[in-house]
């Protein structure tokens, strides 16, 4: 395949799609940085609220990841993107593992919440308790969500870099696809 073949136009991606693909990664980052910079921080009332904070994001990356699924379900099969079985077995796979942790990571936290006997909040309405108080579930939910984290880390990772392998090496427009593009004008 030569270039000017590589090189054809992204294939369409639902405008909607790729909003809430970056917004999810938005919220994601958003989430990281409040609960890394709340370990720089001794006050009680200000790790508290930074806390909150990362549990409000982590609602926001689930209700993402539901309208995600929605929207994919309701879209049905999209237009491929050529590549061999492989390739397209591997995108499948990361794809699958980077969804059921967008789900598993806001779930685990809001577990790990429940069971250190408190409430999780959304903007002040308390939402069920997933599970009872329970110190050493809280511990172990806890660390479950860190390796999930991590987890959701390296996958992201592959994914940013299979996309950049895909612009820069393939040359093709899988990358393209997923970029936010202006509305067109009348």
């Amino acid at each position: 395949m030569t270039n000017k073949q590589a090189a054809s136009p992204p294939a369409a991606r639902p405008r909607l799609l790729v909003r809430l693909h970056w917004m999810t990664l938005l919220a994601l980052c958003a989430g990281v940085s409040l609960i890394w910079v709340r370990e720089a921080f001794d006050g009680k009332a200000l790790r508290s609220w930074l806390l909150e904070g990362h549990a409000h994001m982590g609602l926001l990356v689930l209700g993402l990841g539901v309208a995600r699924v929605l929207l994919r379900l309701r879209l049905g099969k999209l237009p491929g993107d050529g590549g061999g079985l492989m390739v397209r077995a591997l995108a499948g796979l990361t794809h699958a593992g980077l969804y059921a942790l967008l789900f598993a990571l806001p779930l685990l936290g809001w577990a790990s919440i429940n069971a250190a006997g408190r409430t999780v909040d959304l903007f002040g309405w308390p939402l069920p308790a997933l599970v009872g108080a329970d110190e050493d579930l809280g511990d172990e939910l806890l660390a479950w969500h860190v390796n999930a984290a991590w987890a959701l880390l390296a996958l992201g990772v592959m994914h940013a870099a299979a996309a950049l392998w895909h612009h820069f090496v393939l040359r093709d427009s899988v990358l393209s696809a997923m970029l936010p593009r202006p509305r067109a004008r009348p």
